[in-house]
C-alpha cells in the first residue's frame, strides 16, 4: 500500500463511504495521515465523503482553522498559512516578531466600492504571570506586512476555545464581560453578548445583544446561513438542561443585530442522546428548507466524531464520521463555495 502514488490514493479515498474510514486508517500509516488533514465534502443523505483538497499532511499539523468566503486561515506547527483548497494554493505568513501559543486570529476583508481585500487579525489578550498583569496586543496583516494597532483595547472576554465566525467580511465572537480579578473567586453569572470586528474600519464594534443569557458551562456556538445571516446555538448545562435552541438573525452588521420574534429550532436532547454538546465545540449548520440542524461533535465516550441531525418532534439521525484523532480535537463544519481567485493578501481582489 505505501507504494501507491499519492494522487491515486487520494482518488481511492474520495470514493469511499464514511463507514469505511476506520478500516482505511488501519491499512497503513500513509492512508491514516491522508484521511486526517483534509477538507472534505460530506453528504448526509448517502453517507459519502468527497475530498476537496488538503495541505501537505506530511509536513504540517493543523491545530485550528478559520474560514472566510473561499479561504481558510490555518494555525499549524509551522506557523500561519492561508489556503485555497479549490486551487491547492497556500500562502505562508511570517510573524512580525514571533508567534505565541495563546495568539488569537481572524480572517476577514476590507470592503471597497467594487472590491474586497483580505486581512488577518492577530490579537493576544491574556494574563501574563511573569509580569502579573494582562497583556493586550493587536496586529493586522495586509499588503504582505504586519501593522500594529496601538489604539485598540479589548475590555471584554473571549474564551480561547470559542471560535470566531466571519460573515460578509467581518468577524463575530461570543463574549462575556471580563471577570474582576479583585472580586469573588468564582463568578458564573456574567453579562454576555456578541463582539464584532470590522475589517474595513479595523475596530471592534459595540456589544450586540443575544436572544438568551448563558451561564458558565452552557454550550454556545455560532454558524452562518448563506454567508449572510448569523445563527447561534444555545444549550444549558444545568436544569432544565439538554434542550438545544437555535436562533437565526434577520440582520447582522458590526454595529447592529436583530433576531426576529421566534426560534428556528428547539429540540430536547435528553431522551435522544442523554448528554450535552461540548461547550467549546458543537460546530453546526442549519437547513432552513428542511427545518433541521446538523451538529458536529463526538460520541459520549469522546472517541468518535459524529454528525447529529436534529429536527422537530424529536427527530434524530446520527452519522459516524470516523474515529477521533484526539479527544481534545473537534470536527469543524462551515459553508464553503469554491473559488479560483488567487491569494494575495491586501494586494488584489479575492
Amino acid at each position: 500500500m505505501p507504494d501507491i502514488p499519492r494522487d491515486i490514493a487520494e482518488e481511492v479515498l474520495s470514493r469511499l463511504p464514511l463507514t469505511s474510514l476506520r478500516e482505511v486508517r488501519l491499512t497503513c500509516k500513509k492512508w491514516n495521515t491522508l484521511t486526517k488533514i483534509s477538507l472534505m465534502r460530506l453528504s448526509l443523505l448517502d453517507q459519502s465523503i468527497e475530498r476537496i483538497g488538503n495541505l501537505d499532511a506530511d509536513q504540517v499539523d493543523i491545530s485550528k482553522i478559520f474560514h472566510c468566503d473561499s479561504l481558510f486561515l490555518c494555525m499549524t506547527n509551522s506557523g500561519l498559512v492561508i489556503w485555497n483548497p479549490y486551487l491547492g494554493q497556500t500562502s505562508w505568513i511570517q510573524p512580525r516578531n514571533s508567534y505565541h501559543r495563546w495568539d488569537r486570529y481572524a480572517l476577514g476583508y476590507e470592503k471597497k466600492k467594487t472590491s474586497k481585500y483580505s486581512k488577518v487579525l492577530r490579537f493576544f489578550n491574556n494574563h501574563d504571570p511573569n509580569v502579573n498583569h494582562r497583556i493586550c496586543e493587536f496586529e493586522i496583516y495586509s499588503n504582505s506586512s504586519w501593522k500594529v494597532l496601538d489604539d485598540l483595547n479589548l475590555d471584554r472576554a473571549i474564551s480561547f476555545n470559542h471560535r470566531g465566525l466571519s460573515i460578509k467580511g467581518n468577524t463575530y465572537w461570543y463574549a462575556q464581560q471580563k471577570i474582576d480579578l479583585d472580586g469573588p473567586p468564582v463568578i458564573r453569572d456574567l453579562p454576555d453578548f456578541l463582539l464584532s470586528f470590522d475589517f474595513t474600519t479595523e475596530r471592534f464594534g459595540p456589544r450586540l445583544p443575544l436572544p438568551f443569557h448563558a451561564f458558565f458551562g452552557d454550550t454556545v456556538t455560532l454558524s452562518s446561513v448563506r454567508e449572510e445571516q448569523l445563527a447561534v446555538l444555545f444549550q444549558k448545562s444545568g436544569a432544565p438542561g439538554y434542550t438545544v435552541k437555535i436562533w437565526i438573525s434577520t440582520k447582522i452588521e458590526p454595529n447592529a443585530v436583530s433576531w426576529g420574534t421566534s426560534l428556528f429550532l428547539a429540540v430536547d436532547m435528553k431522551p435522544l442522546t442523554g448528554f450535552q454538546f461540548d461547550r467549546y465545540a458543537g460546530s453546526f449548520f442549519v437547513d432552513e428548507e428542511k427545518n433541521v440542524a446538523v451538529v458536529l461533535d463526538k460520541d459520549s465516550g469522546k472517541s468518535r466524531n459524529i454528525a447529529y441531525i436534529i429536527g422537530k418532534n424529536g427527530y434524530l439521525k446520527q452519522v459516524d464520521l470516523g474515529e477521533s484523532r484526539n479527544r481534545y480535537c473537534y470536527p469543524l463544519v462551515c459553508s464553503y463555495v469554491p473559488s479560483s481567485l488567487q491569494i494575495e493578501l491586501g494586494n488584489t481582489l479575492i
